[in-house]
């Protein structure tokens, strides 16, 4: 595995060692000690499975009392993976970078506490997987809308299929210092 530093601290690409021959293919999705001496050591809790059309944008989301360290990967497709760090204080507040990850590079995303997380769907359609080291709680669930133009996100589509909650989502100047994490 090779793991990847981003602008956002804490935030990291891993890139697995992937073995083939005439069989298919195999490799390490998460090995706990390799994580570990990579700084990363979340106890995950729940995996999460969701299967979205061409067009499909979930996110920007967080939660607040119950923060979520998350895994993510694609199985099937390809995504556009966006993370925002929404914590106050931090020297990147309101910086976000975007990452491809599909079934074919294999790729995946950590994402520690304090960042808001969504994704594109840009094949026909993706299974994307992620584990959470924290249990999903919806009446903590929050977001920050995915057109927010401060953020200036080139999400690379006009009109994606959006839910209806997560169209009614705020800006990240909007929310108040007791609605987003600390640094």
């Amino acid at each position: 595995m090779h793991f990847t530093m981003t602008l956002l601290a804490g935030v990291v690409v891993i890139e697995p060692e992937v073995f083939t021959d005439e069989r298919g293919f195999f490799f390490e999705t998460y090995h706990q000690a390799k994580f570990v001496q990579a700084g990363l050591c979340a106890a995950f809790v729940q995996d999460n499975h969701s299967r979205s059309v061409r067009g499909t944008l979930r996110g920007l989301h967080f939660q607040l009392k119950f923060p979520q360290t998350k895994l993510c990967r694609v199985i099937d497709g390809d995504v556009l993976d966006v993370v925002v760090d929404i914590r106050r204080g931090s020297p990147t507040f309101g910086k976000w970078i975007a990452v491809e990850l599909s079934a074919e590079n294999k790729r995946e995303i950590y994402i520690p506490r304090g960042f808001a997380h969504g994704f594109l769907v840009r094949s026909g359609s993706a299974d994307f997987l992620y584990k959470c080291d924290e249990l999903y709680h919806p009446e903590d669930e929050h977001g920050i809308v995915w057109n927010d133009s401060t953020l200036a996100i080139p999400w690379g589509i006009e009109s994606p299929t959006v839910s209806a909650k997560d169209r009614e989502l705020p800006t990240l100047s909007s929310l108040l210092p007791g609605e987003l994490p600390n640094y």
